[in-house]
């Protein structure tokens, strides 16, 4: 008995740490902390990565929009650097992807996009979401007044943040050079206004807080509208934690900074 209750508690331990990993204090402290506020008055926290190689005279850099997920909401301007101070916030990170990365901070009940995450479909709501919007219009803002290649903008997110993904780049599709959302969902109604857009997706087949028929049918919703730029990879036997695979693989990043609009 002694032996069960021990193997349980390593379980509920391991489990813990798996889905509330600690920050890195001296990771976070390269991302800048402000708040924006957008034209409709909405106070949005965010923080900033700024490239090492910044004050290059004439470079311009690739900038990154992160959309984090539900977990990470809030106010504080810090929770929404778990899981990806390791990654973006790495020296390693920075000398093989110099670019700025834009990591706002959706509030308590409230949502990227507005919808049910546990649904096996949803139509993409008629207003985008008051949080997402704030974020749409803080990359405007830093995008203007940053040193910015405006033909590489790029955006990423995982779970709440992969629907997000999903909900801007059929919003404005126009806007982004490519896109890589995780274990998200999309309005499949969307998919011939995504068909030219170069996005890599993600997802594992045993998620239980996103179905995998949301990568599944969009990515098919997609190529039988003729869209050529789609990539799905699906993880075998894994669940809804994927983004550390996904953004730990560099070849992931090397794909997403290769792709430029004209």
């Amino acid at each position: 008995m002694k032996k069960i209750i021990a193997v349980i508690l390593g379980i509920i331990l391991t489990i813990n740490s798996i889905a509330q990993p600690s920050k890195n204090p001296e990771l976070c402290e390269k991302f800048e902390k402000d708040v924006f506020t957008d034209s409709k008055g909405t106070n949005l926290p965010y923080r900033l990565l700024r490239p090492e190689l910044e004050m290059i005279p004439n470079q311009k850099f690739p900038v990154i929009l992160f959309l984090h997920g539900a977990g990470e909401r809030g106010n504080d301007n810090e929770t929404q650097l778990t899981w990806i101070d390791k990654i973006f916030g790495t020296q390693e990170f920075a000398e093989n992807f110099p670019c700025y990365v834009i990591i706002p901070q959706c509030a308590e009940n409230f949502r990227w996009c507005e919808t049910d995450w546990t649904l096996p479909k949803h139509t993409m709501p008629k207003e985008i979401s008051k949080y997402l919007n704030a974020a749409n219009e803080l990359l405007d803002s830093l995008v203007a007044n940053v040193k910015a290649d405006t033909s590489r903008l790029y955006v990423t997110g995982m779970s709440m943040g992969g629907f997000g993904t999903w909900d801007i780049i059929s919003r404005f599709p126009d806007k982004f050079a490519a896109a890589m959302p995780i274990c998200g969902g999309a309005d499949e109604a969307q998919a011939c206004n995504l068909k030219n857009i170069p996005i890599r997706t993600f997802h594992g087949d045993v998620d239980k807080a996103v179905k995998v028929i949301r990568s599944r049918n969009i990515t098919n919703a997609i190529k039988n509208c003729g869209g050529k730029n789609i990539d799905y990879k699906e993880f075998h036997g894994q669940g809804h934690f994927i983004w550390n695979k996904v953004y730990q693989d560099n070849s992931n990043f090397e794909w997403l900074f290769s792709n430029k609009k004209n």
